[in-house]
C-alpha cells in the first residue's frame, strides 16, 4: 500500500559490481521518528525478509555491504546497497514499524550489465505555511519546451503545473515556475505549504512521460513557519488607493525585495527595491517604506482598477533562494466620498462627490500574508503593522472565507443615533419630575383641607384650633379632670388615680 506519510522512488537500477541509494521519505511525527525502520526484499511467497533494521540486525548474507542511515530531523533513511550482483534484482520494502507488514512502499530494482546511473532525490525541506525554491536542472535551451511540475504517483506523474498556464485547483495562486536561465535551468516557486503537499516530484522540460532533463524531489513539510499567519485577501476599491505591507524573516539578508502579479504559474514583476517599475504600473505604484527590524516593506497601489483584482506575490530574494507569499486582490464598485471633517466612508457611486476619499477597509482572512489596506482619493495613508496580527479600528480579522467591513465613521453614525434618544430619556425624566411634583402639590392641599375639618370639630369641642397640642398617649375619659391652657398651650391633666 501507499501512505502519504510515507514516500520514495519506485524503480532502481544498478549496474553489476556497482552500488545504489535508495531514499525513503517519511513525515515528521514523533512516533515516526523513533520507530524501527527496515529494509527487506520480497520472496515470490509474498514474505519479505529483513536485510537491515535499525534495530541493529543485518542479515549475514549482506554483511559488509548494505548500510541504513536513519536522519529524522529531515524524515529521512538512506539504504546503501553495494557490491551488487545480478541476483540482487527484485522487488523491496522500505518502511516503518515493529513488523515488515506495516508501513511501507514497494520498490523494484535491476541491476543489469551496464546500468545508467540514477541522479540522487534532491531533498526541499519547507515549513508548514512558509514557502521554497526547488531547483530544476538544464534542459532545454531554446525555450522551445514547456516547463513542468508534477507528482509522482504509483504509475504515472500527475500535473500540477507548466508553462503552457496550467495549473490544479489546489495551488491556484500558490506556484509560479520561473523563466529560463541561460544554461536551461529554472526553479518553482511554492507558498503557502499545506501538509498534504509532501511527496515525491518532478520538474523538467517537454514531456510529462520523458525522464530526460527531469529531477525527481522530495518535498518534506516540517513544522509550522514561525512567522505569524496573515490575511489571504485584501479589498480595495475602485478609484481609490490601498498598501500591502509584505513580511520576510528579519534575520535573513536579502539582496532584492518586490511585488509581482500571479498569473497562470507566472508573476510578472511589478516594482522592487532596485528601482524597476513596470511601465504600465509607473505613476501608480511604489515601494513608499521597509524595516529591517520587524522584516516588513510596504508597496502602495493609487487609482485601482477593476482589471487589478487578482493574485499578487511578496517576495525577498537571497541568492538563488526566493522566499514568497501571496495575496488575493478583490476590487468593489464603489468610490470613495467625504461625508464630512474625517468622517469617510464608502457610498455608491451616484452618491460620489469628486473631491472624496475613502475609509480605511480591508479583507482579511488567517493566513499568509498580512496585508492592510488604506483606500483615499487624494492621499495615501500608510498602513502600519507587527509581526502579530492585530485588529485595528478599520480592520477584523476573520476566519477563511470571510469578510468584514468597517467605516471610521462608525461612531459619528452611532453619535447621532444616541444623542436623539439621550436628549428624548432626559425630556422624559424631567416631565416625569414635574408631574410627581404636582401630584404631591395636590396631595399636600388635600392633607391640608383634611386638618381644617379637624381643626373646625376641635373648636366644636372646645379646642383652640391655633394651638399646637401635644399627645403622648390617648387618656381615657375617666382619668382627664380638665384641659387647661398655658401661654396658648393645651395639655391634659390626669386625675391622681390614673
Amino acid at each position: 500500500p501507499v501512505s502519504s506519510t510515507l514516500y520514495g522512488s519506485r524503480f532502481l537500477t544498478g549496474e553489476v559490481g556497482g552500488s545504489v541509494t535508495h531514499q525513503c521519505f517519511y513525515s515528521i511525527t514523533p512516533a515516526n521518528k523513533h520507530d524501527r525502520k527496515y529494509w527487506c526484499k520480497t520472496a515470490g511467497s509474498g514474505v519479505c525478509s529483513t536485510i537491515i533494521s535499525t534495530t541493529g540486525y543485518t542479515s549475514k548474507d549482506y554483511r559488509e555491504r548494505v548500510s541504513l542511515e536513519d536522519i529524522p530531523q529531515n524524515g529521512t533513511f538512506l539504504v546503501t546497497m553495494t557490491g551488487l550482483k545480478k541476483s540482487d534484482t527484485g522487488t523491496y520494502r522500505c518502511g516503518i514499524g515493529s513488523t515488515n507488514s506495516d508501513l511501507y512502499i514497494r520498490l523494484n530494482l535491476t541491476v543489469s550489465a551496464d546500468a545508467s546511473t540514477l541522479e540522487p532525490i534532491k531533498l526541499i525541506l519547507g515549513e508548514l505555511h512558509g514557502s521554497v525554491t526547488v531547483p530544476c536542472p538544464p534542459g532545454d535551451t531554446q525555450g522551445g519546451e514547456k516547463r513542468f511540475w508534477c507528482k509522482v504517483g504509483r504509475t504515472s506523474c500527475s500535473l500540477i503545473a507548466n508553462t503552457d498556464g496550467y495549473v490544479g485547483k489546489n495551488y491556484q495562486g500558490r506556484i509560479s515556475i520561473t523563466p529560463r536561465e541561460t544554461s536551461g535551468a529554472f526553479k518553482i516557486l511554492i507558498n503557502d505549504l499545506k501538509k498534504e503537499d509532501l511527496g515525491l516530484y518532478r520538474c523538467g522540460s517537454g514531456r510529462l512521460s520523458s525522464r530526460d532533463s527531469s529531477r525527481l524531489v522530495a518535498l518534506q513539510v516540517t513544522t509550522a513557519s514561525a512567522l505569524p499567519k496573515r490575511p489571504k485577501f485584501l479589498c480595495g476599491t475602485a478609484g481609490c488607493s490601498l498598501s500591502i505591507t509584505c513580511h520576510y524573516d528579519p534575520k535573513g539578508s536579502y539582496e532584492k525585495k518586490y511585488l509581482c502579479r500571479w498569473k497562470g504559474a507566472t508573476c510578472s514583476l511589478l516594482v522592487d527595491t532596485d528601482g524597476f517599475v513596470l511601465e504600465s504600473y509607473k505613476e501608480r505604484i511604489q515601494m513608499v517604506s521597509g524595516d529591517q527590524e520587524t522584516g516588513t516593506y510596504t508597496v502602495v497601489m493609487s487609482h485601482v482598477r477593476e482589471e487589478d483584482a487578482g493574485w499578487y506575490w511578496c517576495g525577498a530574494k537571497n541568492g538563488h533562494t526566493e522566499h514568497t507569499s501571496s495575496v488575493k486582490l478583490l476590487i468593489q464598485k464603489e468610490t470613495c466620498s467625504l461625508q464630512g471633517p474625517e468622517t469617510p466612508t464608502l457610498v455608491k457611486p451616484t452618491l460620489s462627490s469628486p473631491a472624496a476619499s475613502s475609509t480605511p477597509t480591508q479583507r482579511s482572512i488567517t493566513d499568509l500574508t498580512h496585508v492592510m489596506g488604506t483606500v483615499t482619493k487624494s492621499t495615501v495613508t500608510e498602513s502600519t503593522s507587527t509581526l502579530l496580527p492585530t485588529a485595528s479600528p478599520s480592520t477584523f480579522v476573520t476566519s477563511p472565507g470571510e469578510i468584514y467591513h468597517q467605516s471610521s465613521s462608525g461612531e459619528s453614525h452611532l453619535l447621532r443615533v444616541v444623542l436623539p434618544a439621550l436628549i428624548l430619556l432626559i425630556f422624559t425624566t424631567i416631565t416625569v419630575l414635574i408631574l410627581t411634583k404636582i401630584k404631591l402639590r395636590k396631595e399636600t392641599g388635600e392633607e391640608r383641607n383634611a386638618t381644617g375639618n379637624l381643626e373646625a370639630a376641635s373648636i366644636r369641642d372646645g379646642v383652640n384650633p391655633g394651638k399646637e397640642q401635644t399627645m403622648e398617649e390617648t387618656p381615657r375619659p375617666e382619668n382627664v379632670r380638665e384641659c387647661r391652657t398655658d401661654s396658648g398651650k393645651c395639655r391634659w391633666v390626669f386625675s391622681e388615680t390614673g
